[in-house]
């Protein structure tokens, strides 16, 4: 598949387009997470724990708090509250009885995808618009602008 002809833009105009789309998504996260009866940070971390699981990973809860820049304090109430609605539970590393591992329940997939699942459908139909060249960049600027995002999280977190 050949690069398609694509709209001019300025990089204001680029940097316009993607604020638009954080605050959409910000928006839609409340929407979703509401839904699934989480609130945000819940369900950020609830899609931490799937994500490792699908890359054959374990997660523990420190390293869940690490990937969602929760203090342990914090990530406690966060797997109380998942345990509680039933996406998640703890598992002690039987190598380790300090470190407890975050496992999803069998469900959660399922659960996150029944609410999603429009969305990943529209999402893979507009990526089918453009070329693996194309995918490449894409994928290659949303790692390097999720990583300019978390630097200025720990900033602003510094900050206060």
């Amino acid at each position: 598949m050949a690069d398609k002809e694509r709209p001019p833009a300025t990089r204001e105009q680029a940097h316009a387009r993607m604020d638009r789309f954080i605050a959409l998504g910000i928006v839609a996260q409340h929407h979703m997470a509401q839904r699934l009866g989480l609130n945000v940070t819940d369900l950020t971390c609830l899609g931490f724990v799937l994500e490792a699981e699908g890359a054959g990973e374990s997660v523990s809860a420190g390293d869940l708090a690490q990937r969602a820049n929760l203090t342990t304090g914090a990530i406690t109430g966060v797997i109380n509250r998942l345990e509680r609605a039933g996406y998640a539970r703890r598992e002690n590393d039987p190598n380790d009885r300090r470190r407890v591992y975050v496992v999803s329940d069998a469900s959660a997939a399922a659960r996150l995808f029944e609410a999603y699942g429009g969305n990943y459908r529209r999402m893979a139909d507009l990526f089918a618009d453009y070329s693996p060249s194309e995918i490449a960049v894409l994928s290659d600027w949303l790692t390097r602008a999720t990583a300019v995002l978390g630097v200025s999280l720990n900033e602003a977190r510094e900050a206060d």
